[in-house]
C-alpha cells in the first residue's frame, strides 16, 4: 500500500508518494515526465552500489534509459566544486530543457542535484527519490536546494520544486542505524513545532519507528510529509510559517560549522542537539515551562540523539564562535539573530532580534567556553 500526498503549489504542484517497493515501479512514475526516454540519475557511490541496479532495471522496464552521474558520499560533496562537477557531467550528457534529472540518494544528493537542475540551462525538471529517512521526511519535499560554503551551510542555493517525490520505505532497510536516528530528529521536529498529538504518538512509538516496523514507519513518514506539504503550500519561500521548519537548525548549523560538516556530527544529530538547546533556551527566557522543555528534550533523547553540548564531538565549544556562526545564518536579518523557539509542546514560533549576549551566556551555562 502507498499514500499519495499532494504539495499544492498551483501550476508547480506535485505529489509525494510514500510506500514500500516504489523503487521497483519507479519507471512507471517517471516515464510520463520524459520526452526522450532518458534521465540523468545523480547518486552517490554508496546508494548506487546498493540500489543502482534495481533503479536501472525499473526504469528500463518502462522504456527509460538511466544515465548515471555518481558522486562521492558525504556533506563535502555539497560544495562549489561538487556543483561544478555535476553540472559539467550533465552538459557532457547533452541534456536539454526537456530532459529530467533524477536525484537518487539522501539529502546531500537531493540538494546538490536539485540545485544543479535549477541552474542547468536556466532550469530543468527533476524528480526526487530519497533514500534516507531524513531526506524522505524533510529535504526532498519543498524545493529547497543548496550547497555549503566555508562560511556556512546551505548559504548558496535556489527554490526549485521537483516534479515528483518517491519515498520508498523499503530502501530504509539498508540504512545504518545512526542514519535512522539522524532522520528521526526531523520526524520529532514536526511534533514539537506544530502537532501535539503526533508528538505524543512519537513518545509512544519512537522505538518502533527506529526499528523500521512497517506500520509505525509508514505513519511517521506520511504524517511528517503531510505537515511539510501543508506548510510549503502555505509559504513556499519561507516568508512566514515555513520558518518553523528550522526548529533546532540555528543552534545545529553552528555546531555543524564547528565540527566541519563531516561524519563526526551528522545533520540530524546537530538538529537533535539544536532542538534540545532551543527548548532549554526557551525555558531560560521564560517562554515555555521547564516541564514541557524537559519532556521535549527526553523525546529527542529517546531517538538516540545528542541533547547536550558535551555529547557533541568537538566539545568544549567556544560560545563566541558559535554565536558568530549564528550571525551568518541565512535566517539572520540586518545582523539580528533569528531563532525558532517554543511556547509549549506543539507550539513553536519565530523569534527575531534575539539578544546575542543572552545566547552567549546560555551557551556558557550549557558548557561552552566563555
Amino acid at each position: 500500500m502507498s499514500r499519495t500526498i499532494p504539495v499544492g503549489l498551483g501550476s508547480r504542484a506535485y505529489d509525494v508518494v510514500v510506500g514500500d517497493g516504489l523503487l521497483d515501479t519507479a519507471g512507471r512514475f517517471i516515464a510520463p515526465f520524459l520526452k526522450r526516454g532518458r534521465t540523468a540519475v545523480v547518486s552517490d557511490e554508496t546508494v548506487w552500489a546498493l540500489h543502482g541496479e534495481r533503479l536501472t532495471a525499473a526504469l528500463a522496464s518502462a522504456g527509460v534509459t538511466a544515465l548515471p552521474v555518481i558522486v562521492p558520499p558525504g556533506e563535502q560533496t555539497k560544495s562549489f566544486e561538487g556543483l561544478a562537477d555535476v553540472s559539467d557531467r550533465l552538459l557532457a550528457l547533452e541534456l536539454d530543457r526537456g530532459d529530467l534529472v533524477t536525484a537518487f540518494g539522501g539529502g546531500v544528493v537531493g540538494d546538490l542535484a536539485g540545485f544543479a537542475a535549477a541552474i542547468y540551462k536556466r532550469g530543468i525538471d527533476f524528480v526526487q527519490i530519497p533514500t534516507t529517512l531524513l531526506a524522505q521526511v524533510d529535504s526532498s519535499v519543498g524545493g529547497k536546494t543548496a550547497i555549503d560554503t566555508p562560511r556556512g551551510k546551505n548559504l548558496v542555493g535556489a527554490f526549485h520544486q521537483p516534479r515528483l517525490v518517491l519515498a520508498d520505505l523499503g530502501v530504509l532497510a539498508t540504512l545504518p542505524d545512526r542514519e535512522m536516528r539522524a532522520g528521526y530528529a526531523e520526524v520529532i521536529k514536526y511534533g514539537l513545532l506544530g502537532d501535539l498529538r503526533f508528538f505524543e504518538w512519537l513518545e509512544a512509538n519512537a522505538a518502533a519507528v527506529l526499528a523500521r516496523e512497517p506500520e509505525a514507519l509508514a505513519q511517521a513518514v506520511a504524517r511528517s510529509v503531510e505537515m511539510k506539504a501543508e506548510i510549503v503550500a502555505e509559504d513556499e519561500r519561507e516568508q512566514g510559517r515555513r520558518a518553523l521548519l528550522n526548529l533546532g537548525h540555528t543552534f545545529g548549523h553552528a555546531l555543524e560549522a564547528e565540527t566541519g560538516y563531516g561524519s563526526a556530527l551528522l545533520h540530524g544529530e546537530a538538529v537533535g542537539a539544536g532542538m534540545a538547546l532551543a527548548l532549554r533556551f526557551s525555558a531560560r527566557q521564560g517562554l515555555v515551562s521547564g516541564q514541557d522543555a524537559e519532556r521535549g528534550v527526553r523525546a529527542v533523547a529517546a531517538g538516540g540523539l545528542p541533547t547536550r553540548l558535551d555529547e557533541v564531538p568537538g566539545h568544549p565549544f567556544d560560545a563566541a564562535r558559535l554565536v558568530a556562526h549564528m550571525a551568518q545564518d541565512k535566517k539572520a536579518e540586518a545582523g539580528r539573530l533569528t531563532f525558532i523557539l517554543m511556547r509549549a509542546l506543539g507550539d513553536a514560533f519565530t523569534a527575531k532580534d534575539v539578544d546575542a549576549a543572552a545566547v552567549r551566556d546560555f551557551l556558557i551555562e550549557e558548557g561552552a567556553r566563555g
